[in-house]
């Protein structure tokens, strides 16, 4: 029978224990289940209270609270984040899993405690670093003090406690009186505890001399020196606070206790006035520490170049590792001698690269350059040799110093030996044009034609280098140097067009119209048919007024190589020339072709204008529409014809419909509402530029024109909403440039035409607007600055300068009077 027994017989059930509900048997209550009514003194059910956590009598006392104390469920005791104040759940069993849960959750608060802990700590750590760096106290010089007691002499203070409190008790002059009294009884017991420690009698002066008590600051000192005699800063202060005659007595008396302290010269140096008694000071000082760098330097200093020569001599026989007094020796050296200095520096110091660095600038300097190869090869194999590691960052700034000090040979030698160090074969190009443009903006162009030199060597074939190569040459050499480059590049990319063509650019600039004939001769042999090259040769005779030979090129050009441009300048040589019948023809030739070459059109049209046909000009405009819809120039040459003839409502119609064809387009947009604005209707010009503003957020062209539209008052709110929009467009900057300088906010104004110009120099407007500012407001020298940078820059953009320039020939030799005359053009009542 004990066998069959179930072991769970005779046990109590489990915690909650419902019989039957495992199978779905629900249970009911008699009255006989509920028993007879219990009184109020009897013991309650503590069934569901955790072990050892509750009592009867402890049950009975919570639950009379209970009955006593309501929870306070008002308004007024509700917290939006906490909730009640109180526990709404207070009243609820408290099982074992809720102990469980309250466990987890109070390892968690701890845990996360902690992590806050540690930010907390970090957090409380660099609040005191930046007060201190901002409020510089004593504790920053004097850190290492302490209080020690004086029977055992261990530390009864914390040091960095003790800092800290002493930090905030130290007042700056004119503080609290108590914060004084306060700071100057713990000094005092520092002082007392610890006599013989020097950062106390410091800081105890320091105190003084802030609250202006001098005299009291100048005792306490001295007596830190009678109980600190071998302290540099203790004596250093009593110097400091002491008058001269007296700060001498004491240096002095500091040299007596501590004849190797080298500050404590240097300091009796300066408080010297006579030269000779500087340099006899100096001399006694090397006497007692010979191999001090700091007290040679200071002593060489004050001696002629013969007198210091002969002590250099000295000073590197006494302190031979200092690369410093090695160099200087060497320069005021004879060529000889200083050869013979370098190579013992050398051998002195063998880790150091700028004994090699000036051994190349010397031999460079003496004309011998082909030794400066050899001996940067050299450095870099011996640093190598003795455990130096090659620096490549370094180097290249050590060969942007050569640059500087004029040592040509030695900053490209340097170049050369270590540009590939450390580079990995795929990224050399990138790596190589971001060192030279970075050497570009330090201003050592020799440096960067040393690495576009040694690019060009490894990448004979690349055309982008080349090209880079070329626009520096441009920019920054001699038009010497970028034709020799172009030359070299074009005999190794013979099918890159553009190089071809600079070459013969830059020889037309200069006036050599047979050599910019011979190069694109040479262009065509490498590149037949190309339009390009065609092009060009075709621009030269024409700005050189060689029409004829212009004719010839481009009917040629028709024959081998038709294509809508070359027909394009046909029919605009023949127009340019008059020949208006002939260029009518030509565009309708071309147009049997390039229907949909919108530039055909709107020429035809304009050719039409000019010879007084405007119904011919209308339809020319309205057929080039049908084949070119999204063409805007021809859209507001057909609106401008119309109100040219005084169709204001069709020009109005044409724009509209114009839009619809090409939303989003903010040309079309500035036309309307400078279409209303010219028929003298701007509340609708207003209404149309909102609406514009609307569809084209983002366009700067209608932002600049939206400041001035508004009255002066409402223009400065106007444009701080355009430069939120557009920021960095240069309408908008141009736009605010001219609005300070309608406010004669001279200075501002000139600053933000420099941010335009600098943002996009191709912006003939913007070059226009600020000589003419300058006309006005600027010197000589400021008008020659603008016109310089506008020239480099040879802008081909902008609504004034295109309308100007479009007339003058051989426009890109005459840039400065283009200038000029777009200037005289702009009338400033903006």
């Amino acid at each position: 029978m004990n066998k069959k027994k179930k072991p769970f017989l005779g046990m109590p059930a489990p915690l909650g224990y419902v019989p039957g509900l495992g199978r779905g048997a629900t249970g009911f209550t008699t009255r006989s289940d509920i028993g007879p009514a219990r009184d109020a003194n009897d013991p309650v059910d503590d069934r569901h209270a955790p072990p050892g956590k509750r009592t009867v009598g402890d049950q009975m006392k919570k639950s009379q609270a209970a009955d006593d104390d309501d929870e306070d469920l008002n308004d007024t005791n509700y917290d939006e984040f906490n909730g009640y104040a109180g526990s709404l759940f207070s009243s609820g069993p408290y099982e074992k899993d809720d102990e469980e849960a309250d466990a987890i959750y109070a390892a968690l608060d701890k845990r996360m405690d902690e992590r806050r802990k540690e930010r907390r700590e970090q957090r409380e750590k660099e609040e005191i670093e930046k007060y201190r760096m901002e409020r510089p106290k004593i504790q920053q010089q004097f850190s290492d003090l302490k209080v020690s007691d004086s029977v055992s002499g261990q530390t009864v203070v914390d040091p960095k406690g003790y800092l800290t409190d002493l930090n905030s008790m130290i007042p700056t002059h004119g503080g609290d009186i108590n914060d004084i009294k306060k700071a100057r009884l713990l000094l005092k017991s520092v002082r007392e505890t610890n006599p013989h420690h020097p950062p106390a009698w410091i800081a105890s002066a320091r105190l003084e001399e802030v609250t202006g008590k001098l005299q009291v600051a100048r005792n306490l000192i001295m007596k830190g020196t009678e109980m600190c005699p071998k302290s540099e800063d203790v004596w250093l202060e009593a110097a400091r606070l002491q008058p001269g005659d007296t700060a001498k007595a004491v240096v002095a008396q500091a040299v007596r206790h501590l004849p190797q302290s080298v500050r404590i010269y240097i300091r009796a140096a300066e408080l010297e006035t006579d030269i000779r008694a500087k340099k006899r000071v100096l001399r006694k000082a090397l006497e007692h520490v010979p191999n001090s760098v700091r007290l040679w330097k200071a002593a060489v200093e004050l001696e002629e170049p013969e007198d210091a020569r002969i002590m250099l001599s000295r000073a590197v026989e006494c302190c031979p590792t200092s690369v410093e007094l090695w160099l200087a020796l060497a320069r005021l050296e004879t060529y000889e001698n200083a050869r013979k200095v370098l190579n013992k520096a050398r051998e002195n110091i063998p880790t150091d690269r700028h004994i090699w660095i000036t051994a190349a600038k010397l031999e460079e300097a003496n004309g011998n350059t082909q030794m400066v190869e050899k001996i940067i090869d050299r450095a870099i194999t011996s640093l190598r040799a003795n455990g130096v590691e090659i620096n490549r960052e370094q180097w290249i700034q050590d060969a942007e110093e050569c640059d500087k000090a004029g040592s040509v040979a030695t900053c490209q030698a340097v170049m050369r030996a270590v540009i590939g160090i450390g580079i990995e074969e795929e990224d050399r190009k990138h790596t190589w044009m971001e060192d030279a443009d970075s050497c570009v903006a330090h201003n050592a162009l020799e440096c960067a034609r040393a690495i576009y030199a040694y690019a060009l060597q490894v990448f004979p074939s690349k055309k982008s280098v080349w090209l880079r190569a070329a626009y520096f040459e441009k920019n920054h050499g001699t038009r010497e140097s970028l034709e020799a480059l172009l030359q070299r590049a074009v005999a190794h990319c013979p099918k890159a067009e553009v190089l071809w063509l600079m070459g013969a650019k830059s020889k037309w600039l200069a006036g050599d119209v047979p050599a910019a004939r011979s190069i694109l001769a040479l262009a065509f042999q490498a590149n037949p048919n190309s339009e390009e090259i065609w092009l060009a040769a075709v621009k030269l005779e024409s700005e050189n007024n060689e029409y004829e030979r212009a004719r010839r090129l481009l009917a040629k050009a028709r024959s081998s190589a038709p294509t809508a441009r070359v027909f394009m300048k046909s029919v605009k040589l023949e127009w340019v020339l008059g020949n208006l019948t002939a260029a009518q023809e030509l565009c309708e030739e071309a147009l049997k072709h390039y229907e949909d070459f919108p530039k055909l059109w709107m020429m035809k049209g304009q050719i039409e204008e000019q010879e007084e046909l405007p119904e011919k000009a209308r339809e020319a405009y309205g057929q080039g529409l049908k084949k070119c819809p999204h063409s805007t120039p021809l859209w507001l040459l057909l609106s401008r014809l119309e109100e040219k003839v005084g169709q204001l409502t069709r020009a109005r119609a044409i724009l509209e419909k114009s839009r619809l064809k090409n939303p989003k387009n903010p040309g079309l947009w500035l036309e309307s509402v400078r279409l209303e604005y010219r028929a003298g209707l701007k509340n609708i010009a207003n209404t149309l530029m909102a609406k514009a503003l609307q569809e084209c957020p983002s366009s700067g062209v209608l932002w600049s024109e939206a400041i001035f539209l508004e009255a002066r008052p409402q223009r400065k709110t106007k444009s701080v909403d355009a430069l939120k929009k557009c920021e960095h467009d240069p309408h908008v900057l141009l736009a605010v440039a001219k609005l300070f300088w309608s406010e004669r906010k001279i200075t501002k104004a000139r600053e933000w035409f420099h941010r335009t110009v600098k943002i996009d120099s191709d912006l003939g407007d913007a070059w226009a607007f600020f000589y003419k500012f300058e006309l006005q407001h600027g010197t000589e020298e400021q008008r020659e600055e603008v016109r310089r940078r506008c020239e480099n820059a040879e802008p081909r953009h902008g609504e004034l300068w295109c309308a100007v320039s479009k007339d003058i020939a051989n426009w890109q030799r005459k840039i400065g009077e283009i200038l000029v005359l777009v200037a005289a053009h702009i009338r400033n009542t903006f």
